[in-house]
């Protein structure tokens, strides 16, 4: 059974870092190009950032420069460094695949709060 499993959220002030991680099970992540979303209150899931596909990884404008994707596939992992964190930024974050064919799992709560 596929699993994701999101953790590293929390709470921090603005201007502040927080590193997410996404263990996946059931799978390996070498299979697939990884991304990850988010969902603020009230607002529909969007996307935050993808891994290299054909030699371009895709990051929203909104995070452009300040959050990066990466992964570890020997570990199963994939990461969301997030640096210079905006109040805006507040949402559930989650991984999936690019095109988002794993099930979704609960995600990770980032509040972002001066």
């Amino acid at each position: 059974q596929v699993q994701l499993v999101e953790s590293g959220g929390g709470l921090v002030q603005p201007g502040g870092s927080l590193r997410l991680s996404c263990v996946v099970s059931g799978t390996s992540v070498s299979f697939f190009a990884m991304a990850w979303y988010r969902q603020a209150p009230g607002k529909q899931r969007e996307l935050v950032a993808t891994d290299i596909i054909r030699d371009r990884a895709t990051i929203a404008d909104s995070v452009k420069g300040r959050f990066t994707i990466s992964r570890d596939n020997k570990k199963n992992l994939v990461y969301l460094q997030m640096n210079s964190l905006k109040l805006e930024d507040t949402a559930v974050y989650h991984c999936n695949t690019e095109s988002q064919g794993l099930p979704w799992g609960q995600g990770t709560q980032v509040t972002v709060v001066s």
